[in-house]
């Protein structure tokens, strides 16, 4: 008696969800779809146990953006968009100005007819500079040719000739090794010897041969014997700051005492 009851009411709420598509029959315990089309939202359509992305309430936060490391190296001209109520200024020739009102650092930019550049963001007051346009293209020249220097890996370029070569083809090839340095390669060169003389010091010879090199140069690995003693091989690179003054003070050193010497 109590199934039979149940069954209408159940019959009924169904077809209120599903807009009446579907009914029970006294013959079958199952549900029977009806073909008639319904008017069911998309989002009904679903099961009511599932749960959809856009049913959570939560919303996706954005992607941050990834800010490019190398944006923060450029040189330029800031304006008069400065977020900052004090600043530290430093003048055209490198003076410090002290620490100033934004308004003061603008209107002195205005009477000179320069331009404020940003120097240092994390000091505390941030530091900007004057410079005037020719000043702010050096200095961007000036470090596009450092990040030239540090993108990508180093060329390593190799040379090989005998120790027995003459005088007019190693003048050709050290030529060519000058001008590899000059173009911030690394260059490996190695001598070979032609004969078994084991009272011939390859690796000697080699360095003599660098020595001839009309440019300072550096070692990444020095001249060395390899293969039993049948060749040489050393490994040069462009020379650093330092060694470059190095060398100038000790031309500088050399011709003090020449002139000493000489009176």
């Amino acid at each position: 008696m109590s199934a039979g009851c149940l069954r209408p009411v159940l019959s009924r709420a169904f077809r209120v969800v599903c807009g009446g598509g579907g009914c029970w029959t006294p013959s079958c315990r199952f549900l029977i779809y009806s073909e008639t089309p319904n008017n069911i939202a998309p989002s009904w359509r679903f099961s009511l146990f599932s749960t959809a992305a856009g049913d959570t309430g939560e919303s996706l936060a954005p992607k941050k953006k990834k800010q490019d490391p190398r944006a923060r190296d450029t040189i330029g001209s800031v304006g008069r968009k400065i977020s900052q109520r004090h600043l530290q200024v430093i003048g055209v020739t490198g003076e410090d100005l002290g620490a100033m009102h934004r308004a003061d650092a603008i209107r002195l930019m205005d009477e000179q007819g320069l331009k404020l550049v940003l120097v240092n963001e994390h000091k505390d007051p941030p530091v900007y500079r004057l410079m005037s346009g020719k000043q702010i293209h050096e200095e961007r020249l000036k470090l596009r040719e450092k990040q030239k220097v540090k993108a990508g890996p180093v060329q390593v370029k190799e040379l090989t000739f005998s120790s027995d070569i003459g005088s007019h083809d190693l003048t050709t090839k050290l030529k060519q090794v000058q001008s590899w340095l000059e173009k911030k390669h690394h260059v490996k060169i190695t001598m070979r010897s032609r004969r078994a003389d084991p009272t011939v010091s390859l690796d000697v010879n080699l360095e003599r041969v660098v020595q001839q090199l009309e440019v300072t140069v550096g070692y990444v690995s020095k001249p060395m014997a390899i293969r039993d003693g049948q060749a040489a091989m050393c490994v040069l690179r462009p020379p650093s700051a330092k060694e470059l003054a190095q060398k100038r003070q000790k031309e500088l050193t050399i011709m003090g005492h020449s002139a000493t010497g000489s009176k």
